[in-house]
């Protein structure tokens, strides 16, 4: 029963970022783009801990769960109003997957571990919280880290390099460090990390 309830909440969550109006380009083919994300996230979790517990997976899958419907505009440019988006943001994933975690019949128990993992609580303190954000921390750092890192500049980057890193466990450190960056990212990662 476990498994195939934790395959029908998967195919939800993918259902529900299926619809993502936004695409990106990955093999050749356009996908939507929190589609990706969330499979991206399970793949590298999968790696991360393989032995990871159905919470955790749920939590991983829905990170972004229909993340398009509360646009970063909606918000002043400034790092208050980033902070309240995201902060705003980690409710709204929470809640759309606790949505269908009870359609699909979980207790309320999961479904509160769930809310608590994708609300980035206990990081640092709950071994499963800084997991999941480990698992974050990579999938950025594989996915989506080169892209960024050409609209910004160095001193910038630097410090985006350096909070990332330090969300991080030591086993997230040893598996940043196997990623294959490019020789400019690697470099600028190298400097970061030498000046922490």
């Amino acid at each position: 029963m476990s498994g195939s309830r934790l395959e029908r909440i998967l195919e939800l969550i993918d259902a529900a970022n299926a619809c993502d109006p936004n695409f990106e380009v990955e093999g050749g083919h356009e996908h939507p783009k929190e589609l990706l994300y969330g499979q991206r996230m399970s793949a590298c979790l999968e790696r991360v801990s393989p032995d990871a517990s159905e919470a955790l997976r749920i939590a991983a899958r829905g990170q972004h769960i229909r993340r398009w419907e509360v646009p970063r505009n909606r918000y002043p440019e400034t790092r208050e109003g980033y902070l309240k988006w995201r902060t705003g943001l980690y409710g709204f994933h929470a809640e759309r997957v606790a949505e269908l975690m009870i359609e699909v019949g979980y207790d309320p128990p999961t479904i509160d571990r769930v809310r608590t993992l994708i609300q980035k609580r206990g990081i640092k303190t709950d071994p499963e919280a800084q997991t999941l954000e480990d698992v974050i921390c990579l999938v950025f750092l594989e996915h989506y880290f080169a892209d960024f890192a050409a609209s910004k500049d160095a001193e910038k980057l630097i410090v985006i390099v350096k909070k990332t890193w330090n969300k991080m466990s030591e086993r997230g450190h040893v598996l940043a460090l196997q990623l294959p960056f490019p020789d400019p990212i690697q470099a600028l990662l190298a400097r970061a990390l030498g000046a922490s």
